[in-house]
């Protein structure tokens, strides 16, 4: 059963006649029609609420539009979601797995896909075998599925495509052979292409190891791993993706858009979701429907697997010209740091008033503005969020520092020795905000060990790219000045 609740940290009210949403952290605020008043009314009792008690209060009494709705003010932090939606009838799904030598993987992976709470009649397994030299495609042919044998290796993207147009299914529901499906996969995303807007939606990544160190590393930081709440490609993010090893897409549409490129060998599902979503289409990512993953739990495999990842930036970068990097500077936050810089530089303690004194100047100018809106908000919770803006915007500039440009900040140490120690200053920020707030089980000493690894392994990539295809826009960002008139 599908139910959704109001958080405690949003706050539902009145204010002049208009009907408000009001989200503590990060603070944002929305006007409700007032339409929806009785909606709230009983969500701010308390609880979770069934969606079949939600539908009748609005009008009209559209389930699939509710549903819809509500799933927004979710994407939006508004609302949390729990249970699953009911489907008045289940499209037929799918399931695409490339494999090659794999043996012990595939049996796995099937067996869990034997356990899949979805109708029989109403999905279908190919496994697309790429000229294995082993018995792989013998342990396939045990299950009740359909093994497509290839005599040439053609690499994943042209076994997924293979697969793609013989396919029964209206949903193509991507796989990887090293990934085990949870039991409720398809039941918990499926219900995503209600929404006719959505073109593809991905799922939780997990760690199938949890033994080593570096397990623990990756069951939080795996670039797999989307994030923990849901989003959705938008404006404001065009370079979201979901990767391929747990993604459903409508198959009309992959097959318009000609699937995956199969000249690309990693890299191919982040353009795969950049053409959907240049075609006009949602890419939406869960935190349910997971697989579990048989990553590299060793030191040199994981090393290389992300410096691979790194080589296709690049790219990606000239293939979709459009979707420019750039490091925005808000002006608030801009001459804040170029104070608190001075101050320390000239060690003139009374230099960071102006820091204070820039932060109250911006914090009212947003509440000018908010206020003419209609919205209520009382100004000591915006001067946080405006202060904690701009702790933000200096942790992405050290973020993109640690990224791309930590191996520099190593190879200037004898050079240049006060701007190394910045940019390392910079890397060890990343490193610590991140250990806090993803809460691995590991101590900092050896988190901060796999985080170093994995950036200086991803940018080597990066670089190599950029030497291989002479563009070096995926580490030069456009530097732009934006006055928002928004706040976080």
């Amino acid at each position: 059963m599908l139910t959704y609740r109001l958080p405690k940290r949003v706050a539902y009210h009145e204010s002049g006649g208009s009907f408000q949403l009001v989200l503590e952290f990060p603070l944002k605020a929305m006007l409700l029609h007032p339409s929806w008043r009785a909606v709230f009314d009983v969500l701010s009792k308390g609880g979770f609420v069934p969606v079949e008690t939600i539908v009748p209060l609005v009008e009209p009494p559209d389930p699939k539009k509710v549903e819809v709705f509500l799933d927004d003010l979710v994407r939006k932090g508004f609302l949390e979601r729990d249970g699953l939606s009911v489907l008045p009838e289940h499209p037929f799904v799918s399931i695409i797995i490339p494999v090659r030598n794999r043996p012990e993987e595939i049996e796995i992976c099937l067996g869990s896909l034997g356990q899949i709470h979805y109708p029989r009649d109403r999905m279908e397994i190919i496994v697309v075998d790429d000229a294995s030299d082993d018995n792989t495609p013998d342990v396939a042919s045990e299950f009740e599925v359909n093994v497509i044998y290839l005599k040439e290796h053609k690499q994943a993207s042209y076994c997924r495509n293979l697969a793609a147009e013989g396919a029964k299914g209206d949903i193509l529901a991507f796989i990887d052979s090293d990934c085990l499906a949870d039991p409720l996969w398809l039941r918990e995303l499926v219900p995503a292409f209600k929404d006719r807007s959505i073109g593809a939606v991905g799922g939780m990544v997990d760690s199938y190891f949890g033994k080593k160190g570096l397990d623990r590393y990756e069951a939080v930081k795996s670039s797999l791993n989307v994030c923990t709440w849901f989003r959705r490609s938008g404006e404001n993010d065009p370079f979201f993706y979901v990767p391929s090893c747990n993604l459903l897409v409508r198959r009309d549409l992959f097959l318009r858009l000609g699937g995956f490129r199969e000249e690309m060998h990693v890299g191919e599902d982040v353009d795969f979701c950049w053409r959907l979503q240049d075609a006009g289409h949602y890419v939406e990512f869960r935190p349910q429907g997971r697989v579990s993953h048989r990553h590299r739990n060793r030191i040199w495999p994981f090393c290389s697997r992300r410096f691979d990842y790194g080589t296709s930036e690049p790219l990606l970068q000239q293939m979709h010209s459009k979707k420019s990097k750039q490091l925005i500077f808000p002006p608030g936050a801009s001459l804040f740091w170029s104070i608190a810089v001075l101050a320390i530089l000239l060690k003139y303690a009374p230099l960071f008033v102006l820091c204070g004194i820039t932060v109250l100047l911006d914090a009212q100018s947003k509440l000018s503005g908010i206020k003419q809106r209609g919205i209520s908000i009382k100004f000591p919770p915006l001067f946080l969020s405006v202060l904690r803006s701009y702790f933000a915007f200096f942790y992405h500039c050290s973020a993109f520092v640690s990224r791309y440009y930590l191996i520099w900040s190593i190879a200037i140490i004898p050079l240049f020795p006060f701007v190394s120690a910045i940019l390392l200053g910079m890397h060890l920020l990343t490193g610590l905000v991140e250990y806090f707030t993803k809460k691995p089980r590991l101590n900092p000493a050896s988190y901060f060990l796999y985080f170093s690894l994995e950036q200086l392994s991803y940018q080597l990539g990066v670089w190599w790219g950029c030497l291989k295809h002479l563009s070096f826009r995926a580490v030069n960002p456009r530097l732009a000045l934006r006055i928002s008139s928004a706040w976080s």
